[in-house]
């Protein structure tokens, strides 16, 4: 993969439609200090990217202390950070300028950004379980997205590990978190792959919704699954009629450079875009010279 992510915490200031970190019916984590030491330490060999992800990164209380660790650990065209840039934590802009060579803005104000229904069960939707897992066979999800570690361990996909985190109770199978673990190949995902993609939409032929409404579509087993989280209680949240749909809405309208600039701005900071990896690189106003 391009990216592992370290998620080092669920937390986050925004609570989107149909949240691929289940924000709103998750228990909110931060990653232990000695937890995320032995997490970059583990991905020192790895040729790749390490990516800060949560939530918002920006939220843990020791994000400083752990931009600077994995500093000592990873040269800085491996780092990137997926945040909001959220209002309130401006400190941060020199740390991210020093730490990441890659940055990825989205800061979900648009109306126009649309999120998935990962909630709605591929097995509820696709009943044929041979079709169920010739799709997931060919999730684009995990062909584009990243594995991940958490706090329960690794994970060959990013939403898989998020499952074991919305879902504690159940098996996760997640790897033991130490050097080369991401040398696993498709045979060592087995257990995770049964596990949590029958339950994860990704992969089904689902309207998306726009991230700023703050509902959650789910699909009935799933919703069985959940217990009174907070959305649920406050009404967040739409049973899903498990129809197909083929019609489609952008989902990366994000990737507009001008919005990714405005949300860079308020910390001080411009975006040089694109870098060899697709990614913007941040810097200072200050340190920019004509």
């Amino acid at each position: 993969m391009d990216t592992v992510q370290i998620e080092i915490t669920n937390m986050c200031n925004n609570s989107c439609s149909n949240c691929t970190r289940f924000v709103g019916h998750v228990k909110p984590y931060v990653m232990e200090l000695d937890f995320f030491k032995r997490a970059v330490d583990s991905m020192i060999d790895y040729p790749n990217m390490i990516g800060f992800q949560g939530g918002e990164p920006l939220l843990h209380p020791l994000f400083e202390e752990m931009c600077r660790y994995a500093s000592s650990k990873i040269p800085k065209e491996r780092l990137g950070l997926w945040t909001t840039l959220p209002i309130g934590y401006e400190r941060y802009r020199n740390i991210i300028v020093e730490t990441f060579e890659h940055i990825f803005l989205n800061d979900h104000t648009r109306d126009d950004i649309y999120h998935h229904p990962v909630l709605v069960g591929i097995e509820e939707v696709e009943t044929d379980v041979n079709k169920m897992w010739n799709k997931i066979d060919r999730c684009w999800a995990q062909e584009v997205w990243s594995a991940s570690i958490n706090p329960h361990g690794a994970f060959f996909c990013e939403i898989a590990a998020a499952f074991s985190m919305l879902f504690p109770d159940e098996q996760s199978y997640a790897w033991a978190v130490e050097p080369g673990w991401w040398n696993k190949i498709p045979k060592d995902f087995t257990k995770q792959m049964e596990q949590w993609c029958p339950k994860c939409g990704m992969t089904a032929q689902l309207q998306t919704r726009s991230s700023i409404e703050g509902i959650d579509d789910i699909s009935p087993k799933n919703f069985e699954r959940l217990s009174n989280t907070k959305k649920i209680h406050d009404g967040l949240y739409k049973i899903h009629n498990l129809e197909k749909c083929d019609c489609s809405n952008n989902m990366a309208n994000y990737k507009d450079n001008h919005y990714r600039q405005l949300i860079a701005k308020r910390y001080g900071m411009f975006l040089i875009t694109p870098n060899d990896k697709n990614f913007w690189t941040p810097h200072l106003f200050k340190d920019f010279k004509i």
